[in-house]
Formats: structure tokens, C-alpha cells, sequence
């Protein structure tokens, strides 16, 4: 019985139990000893040892790929995809956490192995739909075998499959990198807080990496706004939609399974990729370039509502953290605005200084604001601990 406490003391506070007999029990489950799990250092070793066992395969292939023939291409690529998951079943009873390694070493190479059959019959295909097909592959690993590596590139890959059919139909158009940005923001917060207290560890770990890497992405080309060259169009009316449903909608209905979660950041994180691109300073520039002649150009930069919105959005990430007591988003949300408060300086401030200034001003940015942001954290964490000891006592008292 994992939480025996609670049932004890329910079953002492009716009368069942007296305390001597109480005692006993709490004893005798002291010295029982837990089943072990994986350590964290087994888990790493696990998951390079699966990159580089991959990452081998696929450069041992390529290697050696002209030099073989069309059929024993194709060998190579069902037996690359077959041993692996062979090898994953084999291994499945004694050691759990290495056939999970090996099954996904076989779905990534099944990734590999649909480019290649691709190139090996000369098709001339709509490249997203390869995309599609490994995570239907990736699917169909996670639904047979539950476990964390399977659903890890099933949640990647299918909104990688949505990103790259967006991208293929709006190469060329003006506000191809909004939407594409707008995209990477959402999906972030909705994996950064949708798996908030899973007990999947390992996948919340990794979409928690990749998440923040997104939103750092799609916040940086969030602010380059609607900038574009030479004589290009805009994007056409039915493929903004399509950009919306893929941004805003499927989000929007993730977010219903894990409402108290991830609804409201998910409607924070529309609602700031939709206004941040608008907030820029637009000037025209002009060149002359004597007998040549002139040119001018128009150029855009975030203006001061930009800093201040995504310095917004960092507090609110800050503050979700605390309400949904998770270190790690707050840990996020705090690096996020030392990084905007920094890139700040460097735009607005640094350049109006004389160099001295500039760095002495940097240096007491570092030490003062550093010392601020770590209070501020350490207390914002205790406080969240506090908080969750005292939810626990209650919980523990009403049974």
C-alpha cells in the first residue's frame, strides 16, 4: 500500500486499530525495502547510448550508399528498422528501460527508412507526408507499446508533420515566419504546462527541453514582425486559416483535457504571439550612392511595447509556475526575463552610452539584478514547498 498513513489514521481515529498495533505496522512497513528503479544516471546512458547507436547506423549507411545496389539498399533499410524492434521484444522482459532504447532507435530508423526507400525509387514525393507517415509509425510504437520513448516522438513528430505542411505551401510569402513562430510559442506552452506532475518523467524532461528551445525560437522571430524582401505577397486568405486552426484551434482543444493546466496559458500564449509582431518601430532609410544614384529601404524594429510584452508574458509564465507548484516553470519563467531584461539593455540603452558606462552598467545589471531574480526565486520555490506541505496536511486530516 503506497500512502498507508492516511488509511491508518482514518482506521485509528474510528477505532479499528489501537495504538500499539498502529506502531507495529508503521515499523514493519519501515523496513520493507522498495523496489529499485532506474537511476537517472542508467536513464542518460540509456538515451545516448540509443543517439549513438543511430546516429552510427546512419552514418555508416550513408557512408557506404553509392557503393550499393538498389536492392541491397532496400535490405539494409528493413533490417536497420526490423533488428532494432526485434531486439527491443528480446530484451523487454530483463531489462525494461534497454528494450525501450532499442524501440526507439527502430521508430527513429523507420524515419530514416522512409526517406530513403523515397530516394532509393527515385519518388518524386510531397515530403511533409514522410513526416506524417513516422509519426504515424511513432502512433502506432506508443499505442502497442505505452511506453515514454514512443509517446515522446509521437507528441513531436505530429505537430512537426502540421508545421511542415504549413511551411511547404507558404514558402515564398510574406508572414510565413509569423505563423511559423506563432506555432513554435503555443505548442510550447501547451507541452511546458500540460504535463505539469507527470509521472512520466523522462517525457516530461524532454518535451519540457525541446518546449523551451521552441518558445525561445518563436519569440526571436516573433520580433522580427512582418518583415520581408523583394516582390513578395502576402499570405493567400485560406492558408492563414489553416495557420490559425494549426496555432490556436488544436491547441485550444488539447487544452480541454488538462483545463485547470493549460487552458488559460494556452489563450495567454494566442493572445501574445498575435500582438507581439505588431509592436514595431518602422522607418524608411536612404542611400545615396553618388553617380549610382539613391535607394531607400524600409526597416522595423521591436519598439517599446515589444520589451515590455514578452517581459509580461515571462511574469505570467513565472506566476503559472507558482500556482500549479512547478519549480521547473518557474525556473523558465525567471531565465526568461533575465534574458529580456538583458536583451533591453543592449537595444535600447547600451548604444546611448559612452563604453565605459555601458559596461559599468552591465556589471551592476549582472550583480543587482542577478541577486534580485535569485531572491525572488528562492522565495517564490520556499513558498511553493510551504504551500504544498500544508495542501498535503489538509488532504491527509479531511481523510
Amino acid at each position: 500500500m503506497a500512502d498507508f498513513e492516511s488509511h491508518l489514521t482514518r482506521w485509528q481515529s474510528a477505532g479499528l486499530l489501537d495504538a500499539e498495533t498502529v506502531g507495529r505496522i508503521r515499523a514493519h512497513e519501515a523496513e520493507q525495502k522498495k523496489p529499485a528503479g532506474l537511476r537517472w544516471q542508467v536513464i542518460v546512458v540509456l538515451i545516448l547510448g540509443a543517439i549513438l547507436l543511430a546516429g552510427g547506423v546512419a552514418l555508416f549507411v550513408s557512408a557506404h550508399w553509392d557503393q550499393i545496389s538498389p536492392v541491397s539498399r532496400l535490405a539494409i533499410v528493413m533490417a536497420m528498422v526490423s533488428v532494432f524492434h526485434l531486439g527491443g521484444a528480446f530484451t523487454r522482459k530483463s531489462f525494461h528501460g534497454l528494450s525501450t532504447a532499442l524501440h526507439a532507435v527502430g521508430t527513429l530508423s523507420t524515419g530514416a527508412a522512409i526517406a530513403l526507400v523515397g530516394q532509393i525509387f527515385n519518388i518524386q514525393e510531397h515530403w511533409p507526408a514522410a513526416i506524417l507517415m513516422w509519426a504515424i509509425a511513432a502512433l502506432f510504437g506508443w499505442i502497442l507499446l505505452h511506453d515514454e520513448a514512443q509517446q515522446t516522438l509521437t507528441l513531436l513528430l505530429f505537430p512537426a508533420w502540421m508545421l511542415s505542411e504549413f511551411t511547404y505551401y507558404a514558402d515564398g510569402h510574406i508572414g510565413e515566419g509569423v505563423f511559423i513562430s506563432r506555432f513554435l510559442v503555443v505548442w510550447a506552452v501547451l507541452y511546458l504546462t500540460f504535463f505539469i506532475g507527470s509521472k512520466r518523467k523522462v517525457l516530461r524532461g524532454i518535451l519540457f527541453a525541446v518546449s523551451a528551445i521552441a518558445s525561445l525560437v518563436g519569440v526571436c522571430l516573433l520580433l522580427d514582425g512582418w518583415r520581408s524582401w523583394g516582390e513578395l505577397t502576402y499570405l493567400p486568405l485560406g492558408l492563414r486559416a489553416w495557420g490559425w486552426v494549426d496555432f490556436a484551434v488544436i491547441p485550444l482543444l488539447f487544452a480541454l483535457f488538462q483545463f485547470r493546466k493549460s487552458m488559460l496559458p494556452v489563450v495567454t500564449a494566442i493572445l501574445f504571439s498575435v500582438a507581439l509582431p505588431w509592436c514595431q518601430r518602422i522607418w524608411t532609410e536612404s542611400y545615396n550612392y553618388g553617380s549610382n544614384g539613391h535607394a531607400s529601404y524600409v526597416r522595423n524594429d521591436p519598439n517599446l511595447a515589444a520589451h515590455a510584452l514578452v517581459a509580461a508574458f515571462c511574469v505570467f509564465i513565472i506566476w503559472w509556475g507558482v500556482r500549479q507548484v512547478s519549480k521547473a516553470l518557474v525556473n523558465l519563467g525567471i531565465v526568461a526575463f533575465a534574458i529580456t531584461v538583458i536583451w533591453f539593455y543592449f537595444s535600447d540603452i547600451f548604444d546611448k552610452l559612452d563604453r565605459s558606462l555601458g559596461l559599468i552598467g552591465l556589471g551592476i545589471l549582472f550583480l543587482a539584478g542577478g541577486w534580485v531574480l535569485e531572491k525572488t526565486r528562492r522565495n517564490l520555490v520556499g513558498g511553493m514547498k510551504t504551500a504544498d506541505v500544508s495542501t498535503n496536511q489538509s488532504k491527509e486530516a479531511a481523510l
